[in-house]
């Protein structure tokens, strides 16, 4: 029909010259990919600081073991309120696993207006703040808060880091990646369980243990507020027609140059309209598979 919103094509968006924004300015060993060439500095990093989410998440869970045995020790814990029910220490150690599930619920209905960065920027936010509140807890109650609020922070992180990573590594090394992200939640258990026994034998080592997430959460949050938005999730709400086509693809492209590093040269555009087919196609192939549906089932 006529007023149905019309689908943005590859002509409609036309093509725009190249960007000059790069994420460093200085030579690079270059690694080339299929179809593609890239530094190898401009893959690690849009890798990295997502990636430390999944550390946060695993180092949560090895010094927690650690942290409930010094918070229920008389002499060590620093403590009045260290006699502690198994309930209560349940509550301790799976408060953040109750705000991750919080927190996946809510990716689910955030994630495509926030967009991968932005919901890990907040991750990173409600990783310190988790934190935070649990290592200065006075009491069991605003304990349990914290771990509350560090948990939705990994709900977050775990949706967006995944998502990030795919939509942004370079083709030819993108399944690594991912892979290597769960890699990291591995090795932030083995810290976890290094720092938490380096601090069991501390009074209130507890606290030490959840205040030292910190600068890793601030890390992660300056990381990705320095990185770009993800090409394709601009792409995809140019598509979905949600913003301006033309302004949503140069910012695309921008966003691609400082991914891929100056050696992208001339084919940002080239790559953009590439991701932009793909997208169209994935939509109308969709619409025909719910349009067969609906008619089978009527």
């Amino acid at each position: 029909m006529a007023s149905d919103r019309e689908q943005p094509t590859l002509s409609s968006l036309g093509k725009v010259g190249k960007s000059s924004g790069e994420i460093g300015g200085l030579e690079e060993p270059l690694i080339n990919g299929f179809h593609e060439n890239y530094s190898a500095v401009a893959a690690i990093l849009p890798f990295l600081f997502p990636a430390l989410g999944g550390l946060l998440y695993g180092y949560d869970i090895g010094s927690t073991s650690c942290a409930t045995i010094s918070i229920e020790s008389a002499t060590l814990s620093g403590i009045s309120w260290y006699n502690l029910s198994s309930v209560e220490i349940g509550l301790i150690t799976s408060g953040s696993l109750y705000g991750a599930l919080i927190g996946s619920v809510l990716a689910f209905n955030v994630a495509d207006f926030l967009g991968r960065r932005r919901e890990l920027i907040a991750a990173s936010l409600l990783y310190f703040a988790g934190a935070l509140v649990t290592a200065l807890a006075p009491d069991l109650p605003i304990m349990v808060i914290g771990r509350l609020v560090f948990g939705i922070g990994i709900g977050l992180a775990m949706h967006a880091a995944p998502m990030y990573i795919a939509e942004t590594a370079p083709s030819r090394i993108r399944g690594q990646l991912i892979s290597l992200k769960e890699f990291f939640i591995v090795l932030g258990m083995v810290g976890g369980y290094g720092v938490g026994s380096l601090l069991v034998d501390v009074v209130a080592g507890w606290r030490y243990m959840y205040a030292a997430s910190t600068p890793l959460a601030v890390i992660m949050g300056i990381g990705m507020w320095w990185l770009p938005a993800s090409p394709r999730w601009l792409l995809l709400r140019a598509i979905q027609g949600k913003g301006n086509q033309q302004e949503l693809k140069e910012t695309a492209i921008n966003c691609l140059c400082r991914l891929r590093g100056p050696v992208i040269g001339d084919s940002a555009p080239e790559q953009v309209a590439d991701i932009l087919t793909e997208l169209s196609y994935v939509g109308e192939e969709k619409e025909a598979t719910l349009g067969n549906c609906s008619k089978e089932n009527a």
